[in-house]
């Protein structure tokens, strides 16, 4: 057993000190919803599923897809917690993230119940920053976002693609008033400006999980339902179990990919890799 150190924490039976697994208790494939309570609802039509460990906000379950081993981590709110989840999911040989998260649109034409899948994130979080410098582009994996094209597709459920913001402040930090009507004059203009740049969506995790991709060369990837439009001021939680859907069968398509590559002897996926 490796002993528990300052610098290396490990929790009981030398299991990841936060997220509470041990080797070989998760899928090469993990899905990332923020809520404990959404790995039920991914997980509902998986099969030999088997709950992991549920300490603090993260709750772990492993099971198969369409006979893909896949792994479900809850992350909890924003991205402090989700780069913990990310830091040790890693050191159990996890490669391929999607994100399966809850999102707020900010452009005109997008519903609650819409799906939305970014291909990058302006980082507008504070934990990224203390990984790399501000400039650093937070950007989703090439495939992953083409394996969730590709599942939207097949399944026929609506989707956006566009560039998310990432912050830590649910209330002020997404034009939201704050308590008693808080507010700042810097505050006001974040959404409008947002939506100039042709920003279409806010969340709380998408840019700490794309920088931490690229930084340490895994694959990752988010899809999120819009529950709220600030724009049209629409509020409705709905579309968890058809994101579940979607993000489940866009890890057997990137498997299937997988594949391919190691068959054909290639580093990259690219369309004609399937004729």
């Amino acid at each position: 057993m490796i002993k528990s150190t300052a610098k290396n924490p490990k929790g009981e039976n030398n299991c990841q000190y936060h997220i509470a697994c041990r080797k070989n208790e998760l899928a090469s494939y993990a899905l990332l919803p923020g809520d404990p309570g959404r790995v039920l609802k991914i997980t509902k039509n998986w099969e030999k599923k088997k709950q992991i460990a549920f300490n603090r906000e993260y709750r772990s379950i492993t099971g198969y897809f369409k006979n893909l081993k896949i792994s479900c981590v809850s992350t909890g709110i924003g991205a402090p917690s989700a780069a913990i989840a990310i830091e040790e999911m890693i050191r159990l040989n996890v490669h391929t993230f999607i994100r399966v998260g809850s999102t707020g649109a900010i452009q005109k034409g997008i519903n609650p119940g819409d799906l939305i899948i970014n291909i990058g994130a302006v980082r507008s979080d504070g934990t990224s920053k203390s990984y790399i410098q501000p400039t650093y582009p937070a950007l989703a994996n090439y495939e992953v976002v083409m394996a969730l094209i590709e599942a939207c597709e097949k399944l026929s459920i609506k989707y956006h693609l566009g560039i998310s913001a990432s912050t830590d402040a649910f209330y002020v930090g997404e034009g939201r008033l704050g308590f008693r009507g808080y507010n700042q004059a810097a505050l006001k203009n974040i959404v409008p400006d947002l939506q100039k740049a042709n920003v279409i969506n806010l969340d709380m995790e998408n840019s700490i999980i794309f920088t931490l991709a690229s930084l340490y060369n895994f694959r990752a990837g988010a899809i999120c339902v819009v529950f709220d439009n600030l724009i049209t001021n629409k509020w409705i939680v709905k579309g968890e179990e058809k994101l579940g859907k979607v993000a489940s069968e866009s890890m057997v398509i990137l498997n299937q990919w997988d594949k391919i590559k190691k068959k054909r002897k290639k580093k990259y996926f690219y369309p004609s890799l399937i004729y």
